[in-house]
C-alpha cells in the first residue's frame, strides 16, 4: 500500500517551476521573435524582460524555418544555459508550403532537445495559412497542441493568431508592430501565470 501514492505521483505532468526575477530565458524563433516591424526595445522579448524581470534572450532570426532553429538550438543552449526556452517556429514552413509533418517533428525535436538540457519549456502556437487568414480570420495550427500534449509541455495559443488578425497591430500582413508585440507579450504573460512559470 506503500507505494500507490508514488504510483498515482507518476502519471501525473510535473507542474511548472516557478522561474525568479533574474532567470535567463531564451526566446527562439524567427522574424516574429527578432520584431521585424518594430524596434529591438519594442520586440516581444525585450517588453517580455520588462514585465517579467527575466533576462530575455532574442533568439529570433527573420526568416528561418523549424530546421534552420532546429540547427541554432545547441549553441544557443551552450552559450545561455537558458531556465527557460520559449519556442515559437513555424511560420516560415507555412510560407514555404513545406510539409507539415515535417515541420511538427522538428518543432517536437526543438522542445525535447531544449528540455533535455534542464530547460523548461513554453510552446506557442502560430496561426496556419489558410483562405480565411487572407481576410483576417486567423487559427492555430493544430501541430502545436499535438505536440505539447505529446510531450506535456505548457502551450500559450491564440497569441500570434489574435495580434496579426488586428490590422492596428500589424506593420503589415505577417508581423506585428510595436502594439502587437506588447499585446503579444502580455498574453504571454497570462499563460506563464497560469501554468507557474511566472509568480506576481
Amino acid at each position: 500500500m506503500a507505494l500507490a501514492p508514488l504510483a498515482a505521483c507518476g502519471r501525473k505532468p510535473p507542474r511548472a517551476q516557478a522561474l525568479p526575477a533574474g532567470a535567463t530565458v531564451l526566446a527562439l524563433g524567427d522574424s516574429l521573435t527578432s520584431g521585424v516591424g518594430a524596434s529591438a526595445d519594442t520586440a516581444y522579448p525585450a517588453v517580455l524582460q520588462r514585465l517579467t524581470g527575466w533576462k530575455v534572450i532574442n533568439g529570433g532570426v527573420s526568416g528561418d524555418t523549424s530546421a534552420q532553429a532546429l540547427d541554432r538550438l545547441p549553441s544557443l543552449l551552450q552559450q545561455h544555459q537558458p531556465a527557460l526556452v520559449i519556442v515559437s517556429i513555424g511560420g516560415n514552413d507555412f510560407l514555404r508550403r513545406q510539409s507539415s509533418a515535417t515541420t511538427r517533428t522538428n518543432v517536437q525535436r526543438i522542445c525535447a532537445d531544449a528540455r533535455a538540457s534542464g530547460a523548461q519549456v513554453l510552446l506557442v502556437a502560430v496561426p496556419e495559412l489558410s483562405l480565411m487568414a487572407t481576410v483576417g480570420k486567423l487559427s492555430d495550427h493544430a501541430l502545436y497542441e499535438e505536440v505539447a500534449e505529446e510531450l506535456k509541455i505548457p502551450l500559450h495559443s491564440k497569441g500570434w493568431s489574435g495580434v496579426l488578425a488586428q490590422e492596428r497591430l500589424r506593420s503589415d500582413q505577417i508581423h506585428a508592430n510595436a502594439a502587437g508585440y506588447e499585446q503579444f507579450a502580455q498574453g504571454l504573460v497570462e499563460t506563464l501565470k497560469t501554468t507557474g512559470l511566472l509568480v506576481q
